[in-house]
This record gives structure tokens, C-alpha cells and sequence, in this order.
């Protein structure tokens, strides 16, 4: 699953949150032009969205989502097979659990 993925099947959870990506490794540019971005104020899930295409995947990124100052949800990726979703929110999680019945809690 690719961050488009993770972001469109978390809709309205994320809709209207900044985003904050760091990466380990960088494996295409549109990854440098999402650090960019998302330094100092960071980027809006809109714009985060046109830079994930469907066939982007990350290798150790992390991606940060603000609602207002408060960190709300943590999408860790690890060699682009492997998600870690953390959120405040435990609807976030039920959602992920739900259409993906081998998700597993750590």
C-alpha cells in the first residue's frame, strides 16, 4: 500500500490536517520536493496527495499529521511494505481495521 492509498482510505480523518515528511532515504525527487514542502509550516493533506502518486513508493519515511500545533497521526513507512499507523484518534485505527482485516496492533 503507497501513502495515496493510506491517505484516500483515511479520508475525512485527514482532510484537513498539515503534513510534516521526513525521509531516510530519498528514492525519487518528488520525496526531496515533499521535505520541501512540508519544512516550517508544512503542506495540507491536498497538496501531500498530488505529490504521492499511486506507483510512489517511500523507503523510511515518516509522515507527520498536525491538527492546528497538536501531532494527531503518525504514518511510518519501512521499506515500502510495512506501515506503522499511530493516532489520538481510536476511529482512525477501526477504519484501517476494517478494510484491512490483517492489520495488526503492536
Amino acid at each position: 500500500m503507497t501513502l495515496a492509498e493510506l491517505l484516500v482510505r483515511l479520508g475525512s480523518f485527514v482532510l484537513d490536517l498539515t503534513w510534516r515528511i521526513e525521509f531516510d532515504e530519498i528514492v525519487d525527487p518528488r520525496c526531496a520536493e515533499m521535505e520541501r514542502r512540508s519544512a516550517d509550516a508544512g503542506m495540507d493533506t491536498l497538496t501531500l496527495l498530488s505529490l504521492t502518486t499511486p506507483f510512489l513508493q517511500l523507503i523510511d519515511a515518516e509522515a507527520r499529521g498536525f491538527a492546528e500545533d497538536k501531532l494527531v497521526i503518525v504514518l511510518t513507512e519501512f521499506d515500502s511494505t510495512l506501515w506503522d499507523v499511530r493516532a489520538v484518534d481510536e476511529r482512525v485505527l477501526g477504519e484501517l481495521r476494517n478494510h484491512y482485516p490483517g492489520a495488526k496492533d503492536l
